[in-house]
This record gives structure tokens, sequence and C-alpha cells, in this order.
């Protein structure tokens, strides 16, 4: 899975596109919690976006 094909995944199941990249990766992240997502990818696209500067609503502030 590439972030471009992530980011079509995002629009088709919410029916627009991600708001920021932080509700990008919280969606990728329930992606792999529920198991549609190999964990080999999961840590591709999620150091990806960690570089970016992505935080998730999961860590503290």
């Amino acid at each position: 899975m590439s972030i471009f094909e992530l980011i079509t995944i995002f629009e088709m199941d919410r029916n627009q596109p991600p708001e920021s990249i932080n509700a990008l990766l919280d969606f990728y992240q329930q992606k792999y919690i529920t198991g549609e997502i190999d964990i080999t990818y999961y840590r591709k696209i999620y150091h990806y976006l960690d570089r970016q500067g992505a935080i998730s609503s999961h860590e503290s502030a």
C-alpha cells in the first residue's frame, strides 16, 4: 500500500479527503488494529506519516 492508496481508501470510506495528516494517521491506525493492514505495510506508512509530522490522537500530550 502506498500513501496515495491510503488517501484513496480514506476518501472512499469517509466520502471526503482527510482534513489533516493526523486524521490520516488515525484512520490508518484504525485499519491496522482491525486487521485490515499487514504489519509490514503499517510500519512503512506509519514511519512516512511520522516523518511528515503526523501525531496520533492516541498519543498523550
